[in-house]
């Protein structure tokens, strides 16, 4: 499948800042799934944000909710018509803070959705606060003097929760964020990928990253790939784990219903 048939090229050029990983998010995303997408049975769905708006670029149906409820409309939409393939796309605030009661529940019941968490640490479309992915000490609009919370960590969070499928990449890894995107699509059951991809004007601006290639260097110096056989997920010297953090095909919401449906 060429790019011009998975975009929406009569809505390009995109809306996004100069810097911003959404542009790199929504290229791996093409790659990842160019050649196993059907798009007439696609339906992406987005919340309220920067990250969520890519819903409406890809050449499929699609459905723009209210903020915090994205995985509660993609729950409604495969329920109500199991043969769809579904991917809710939206950031931290929307999926995590906002919407977090529907993500933590959606990965108990293995519910049959991919859902890609665009994490920027930030409330990046409202003004730049805190969210609960916001990592401790960092400076916000709403925490000038630094943050005093400490951070959820969606995809242990989701690893924990049930999910059959949970990674972690950035966007500085796109080469392992295709396959993780990839491998999530081919799988049943909750899939979920949280890709950190730091906002240059709501984080960086605050935090003194004023320049987009000095925002990636810190991301890539803020994370690394895990490798120990184990996989234990610890944030060695205050960086972050990469990789899966759960793979397994437990059986699935749908399936769970049919079973029981007979």
């Amino acid at each position: 499948m060429e790019i011009e048939e998975f975009f929406r090229m009569d809505r390009w050029p995109n809306s996004y800042c100069p810097g911003c990983g959404n542009g790199i998010v929504m290229n791996c995303m093409y790659r990842a799934l160019q050649d196993i997408v059907n798009l007439d049975k696609l339906v992406m769905v987005g919340g309220i944000g920067c990250s969520a708006r890519i819903d409406g670029y890809v050449f499929s149906d699609a459905i723009h909710t209210t903020h915090g409820r994205a995985i509660g409309f993609a729950t409604g939409i495969k329920l109500g018509n199991p043969e769809l393939d579904v991917i809710v796309i939206g950031g931290d605030g929307d999926i995590g803070a906002i919407g977090g009661n529907h993500l933590i529940n959606a990965a108990r019941r293995n519910m049959d959705l991919l859902v890609i968490c665009v994490n920027n640490w930030i409330y990046g479309m409202t003004g730049g606060q805190i969210s609960p992915a916001s990592p401790h000490e960092c400076l916000s609009t709403t925490t000038p003097a630094g943050n005093p919370e400490y951070a959820f960590e969606f995809v242990k969070l989701v690893a924990e929760c049930g999910a059959n499928y949970a990674v972690r990449w950035s966007i500085t890894h796109p080469v392992q964020l295709i396959k993780g995107i990839r491998t999530a699509y081919q799988k049943k059951g909750f899939r979920f990928v949280e890709v950190l991809s730091l906002c240059p004007t709501g984080f960086g601006r605050n935090n003194k990253l004023n320049e987009p290639a000095e925002l990636y260097k810190f991301l890539k110096e803020k994370t690394y790939i895990m490798r120990d056989e184990n996989r234990i997920a610890v944030n060695l010297d205050g960086k972050f784990p990469l990789g899966e953090f759960a793979n397994r095909d437990r059986e699935s919401y749908i399936e769970s219903l049919k079973k029981i449906r007979g």
